[in-house]
């Protein structure tokens, strides 16, 4: 555990003793062992009839129960021949059980008969509807076994379960374990039984109950099935083919052979989430799981292998081992968004799946250098807390660590420690400590340290680099802040005026936070040594002097990196020759975090956007134009944002006009160098590119398969912004809406229907979000159009009116996670009146798991306006002497 400050300190005991007081735990005393469920959903009713023994374990005698259940009608509870009363408190999302003898200590049966509602809400058990007909599904996770059926809907409260499903006479099921019989009755109904699973925690329970069809195959002797409604089912391959490899891969990774007697996938119309790790028996959304491999994009492929690999991950991470307590959340979520890319890597290494990891790593740390995040492992009791932790913190920052760590100790050693740990803890729960320990213990080295560090305490390092005459590099550290805290300059006091920036301040007034950090640093003659920072400053020798010098090789270490004034302009100079792909788009993520924290500038930015304009990877480009994509959006004037499309026209038109002729099969490198080129000069009213838009549109929108994706829906993008005439816009509207009503490829679909929020005209912009008001959108895609135009420079105050206006009808449309993303789109403005606004408008509604998001809608403004004071007059000057000067 690190020395923290004083306040730090009080307020982490503060946020503890708050989190406690909210408590939604379970009592001690009883602990499940088996459960014996039966459940008969009538989806032409929307509701289901239960029934369940669960065979527990009590410590002493007893005459109360008490157990999770929600939203259900429990009509009868019996325990041999003791029958129960039963008070649901539904605040605490219990039931309790009274027997008037008590129960005697050991073994006992609870007989449960219960009814409950198919959800519309996508959760517990609910409706998905395709085309033509409804399915019943579930999903479970955090907290929403409760609602399915009275459990101990605790993670480290493990049994087995046997489960039947009593269903109409043409409809099937899946679920975890496989389906050992299927008997009919008279009633036009059968019931299907399913093995009895490992000990597991009930968020892992799942079914789908409908018309499926699947694609068989195999890997290490374990059948793998891809599933869908029939009228997808075409589109499976792609998803089986990642499985097969995936399950071989992590077999031989975790030497663990899978866990389950099978394992399936499933596609589904309506899913929340992009996927649900159940236990051998998965399920996705539509575009997380299905590809048409005639006209899929590699990005497109990219995101379904990954997804597929995460998922699977689990079945080891998550579901064989469990996290014991959702603090531990990241045990499972990191693992897995790390795991995912290794596992891709490995399986089609071609595709540079180091580059996606790095970005992953740049989206971890700016949500970390905020003001509302927190550490790793956070106390969360409530169902609110624990639907919060889902979040880039748990995901990306946990996954990136891992991906530290692993550098620092080496590849293999590092698969020993993860294998001691799965092997100390199979089918049982696990905690922070277990896992960093097996790691110390199998490496020798102070991992827990490292990673105690990092996953302890919120925030990352910002590293200082710095050469001496004699060659040495001085590595110092201090906690890093997107924004820089700054003190008013007569009274000293914050200029922001609240308690969270008073501690910042104390934390860079000395009192600040350290981290245990492995540092890869590369040097002139390409060689990398490896150290760890364990104080504030350090100095090291470099093997081979100073001429060259990189902080941060292969960009794995999670901190940022400031360089002196010497060293960053050698980088700058030679990063085409001395650096790769994956350290320049690094290298690009650090200097523009370094100009948020005004430790650079706007112009020093815009200098390192034009050094690599000519990269020849066009990652590295696309990531060093997104920073000047926000410049113009956020700070510029209109006439400084019209400069800066004069200058990337300049600048980038020759290059794209380089490139060859369009043709299907050209190199990879060059189809997404020309996507991109040809967006980005779309965007910035190119007037040729506009009219090759049209032309090529007109031809997607007619034959997707004509060209690739990622070509036809950049112009269709263009299309969209530049319609001469409103009739004009309304017509595409019109084919862009219908599209998304009848197109069968999941994806097209989608692209389909988020095309419709870039609309700028008025009435269109009004026409979609009556549509997401309305519920005529599924509610799994509503939350999305919503953020869209709530981030969009020409239609954010429009869709901030309407949204605020027609809260109530909004929110119903919301899920209780999407809540928050919207409520973090709002933020995408930059004055005081509008932060004023927001604020006495989040004071008067509440939001489930949305705390952290409206203090980051706040905070992003107040970012925006430091950002813009700071940085506009550079970016005006950069403009000036680029020969581009805004006119007046």
């Amino acid at each position: 555990m690190k020395q923290i400050g004083v306040m730090r300190a009080m307020l982490c005991t503060a946020l503890l003793l708050a989190a406690s007081a909210g408590a939604q735990r379970l009592p001690a005393g009883v602990q499940p062992e088996h459960y014996a469920i039966w459940i008969k959903p009538e989806l032409k009713t929307q509701s289901y009839t239960g029934r369940e023994s669960i065979d527990v374990m009590l410590d002493k005698p007893t005459r109360v129960i008490t157990l999770n259940a929600l939203e259900l009608e429990i009509t009868s509870v019996k325990a041999g021949d003791e029958t129960a009363t039963v008070a649901m408190d539904a605040a605490k999302e219990q039931a309790t059980f009274a027997f008037a003898n008590a129960l005697p200590a050991g073994k006992a049966t609870l007989q449960i008969e219960f009814n409950g509602k198919l959800r519309n809400d996508l959760r517990g058990i609910y409706l998905s509807k395709s085309a033509k007909r409804s399915y019943a599904m579930t999903e479970f996770e955090p907290t929403d076994a409760r609602r399915a059926f009275p459990c101990f809907d605790e993670p480290a409260m493990k049994a087995t379960f046997d489960l039947s499903l009593e269903v109409d006479a043409g409809d099937t099921a899946i679920s975890n374990g496989a389906m050992v019989s299927d008997a009919a009755d008279d009633a036009g109904k059968h019931t299907l039984r399913f093995a009895t699973t490992p000990k597991m925690s009930t968020y892992l329970v799942a079914f789908v109950v409908g018309d499926l069809q699947c694609e068989s195959g195999e890997s290490d002797g374990v059948p793998i099935r891809a599933c869908a409604t029939p009228d997808k089912a075409g589109m499976t391959r792609f998803a089986l083919e990642t499985a097969e490899f995936a399950v071989k891969y992590y077999d031989n990774y975790f030497g663990i052979k899978y866990p389950m007697a099978k394992l399936d996938l499933i596609a589904m119309p309506d899913f929340e989430a992009g996927a649900m790790e159940n236990f051998g028996a998965i399920t996705f959304r539509e575009t997380g799981m299905l590809v048409d491999e005639k006209s899929a994009t590699l990005e497109q492929r990219k995101s379904v292998a990954t997804n597929v690999a995460h998922e699977i991950a689990h079945q080891w991470f998550g579901d064989l081992v469990t996290m014991q307590w959702w603090d531990n959340l990241w045990l499972n979520e990191g693992f897995a968004t790390w795991m995912e890319n290794k596992s891709v890597e490995d399986w089609q290494p071609g595709w540079q799946m180091d580059e996606v990891q790095a970005e992953t790593l740049d989206d971890a740390m700016n949500y970390d250098a905020q003001p509302i995040t927190h550490p790793v492992r956070v106390a969360a009791e409530t169902r609110s807390e624990i639907n919060e932790l889902f979040d880039s913190i748990s995901y990306s920052k946990a996954g990136s660590v891992l991906a530290m760590v692993e550098e620092y100790e080496g590849k293999d050693v590092f698969r020993d420690g993860v294998r001691q740990y799965l092997n100390a803890h199979l089918y049982g729960n696990a905690t922070a400590e277990d896992f960093w320990n097996a790691q110390k213990a199998v490496s020798g080295k102070p991992v827990d340290k490292v990673m105690g560090s990092f996953v302890l305490q919120a925030g990352l390092p910002m590293l200082h680099f710095a050469l001496d005459k004699k060659g040495n590099v001085e590595v110092s550290q201090e906690r890093f802040f997107k924004e820089p805290a700054k003190e008013d300059a007569t009274t000293g006091e914050a200029t922001r005026a609240n308690a969270l920036n008073a501690w910042r301040l104390s934390l860079l007034h000395g009192q600040g936070q350290k981290w245990t950090v492995p540092v890869c640093m590369k040097d002139d003659a390409g060689k990398v040594a490896c150290v760890l920072l364990k104080s504030s400053s350090q100095k090291y020798k470099l093997p081979a002097g100073e001429k060259f010098f990189y902080g941060n090789a292969g960009d794995k270490g999670y901190y940022r990196s400031d360089y002196d004034a010497k060293l960053y302009a050698r980088i700058v100079a030679e990063a085409e020759t001395r650096l790769t792909p994956v350290e320049r788009i690094g290298l690009i993520a650090d200097q523009w975090s370094m100009m948020r924290a005004e430790r650079r500038t706007a112009a020093d930015y815009m200098d390192l956007v034009k050094s690599v304009s000519h990269d020849a990877n066009p990652e590295v480009v696309r990531n060093a134009l997104e920073g000047e994509s926000v410049l113009s959006d956020r700070i510029a004037s209109e006439a400084e944002s019209d400069a800066m499309s004069a200058w990337e026209r300049a600048e980038f038109g020759p290059i794209y006009r380089a490139l060859p002729p369009m043709k299907k099969g050209e190199p990879q490198k060059t189809l997404e160098t020309r996507a991109m080129l040809f967006n980005l000069l779309g965007g910035s009213s190119d007037a040729a590119v506009i009219a090759e838009a049209h032309e090529l549109g007109e031809k997607y929108l007619a034959d997707p398969a004509s060209m690739d994706a990622s070509m036809g829906e950049a112009a269709v993008s263009i299309m969209i912004a530049n319609q001469e005439t409103a009739g004009d816009a309304a017509a595409l509207y019109e084919t862009l809406l219908r599209r998304s009503q009848s197109e069968t490829d999941p994806t097209r679909q989608n692209d389909a229907l988020m095309a419709l929020a870039e609309f700028k005209e008025p009435e269109l912009v009004q026409r979609t979000l009556e549509l997401v008001a309305d519920g005529k959108v599924r509610n799994q895609d509503s939350w999305y159009l919503l953020v869209i135009e709530l981030s969009g420079h020409d239609t954010r105050e429009q869709a901030l009116r309407f949204v605020m206006t027609n809260w109530k009808m909004i929110s119903a449309q919301l899920t209780e996670s999407s809540g928050a993303d919207v409520m973090e789109s709002m933020g995408g403005f930059c004055t005081e009146e509008k932060k004023t606004e927001l604020t006495e408008f989040f004071s008067h509604i509440q939001v489930e798991a949305a705390t952290r998001a409206m203090k980051s809608a706040v905070d992003n403004i107040n970012g925006c306006m430091e950002l813009k004071k700071s940085q506009e007059t550079s970016l005006h000057e950069w403009l000036v002497k680029q020969g581009f000067p805004p006119a007046k």
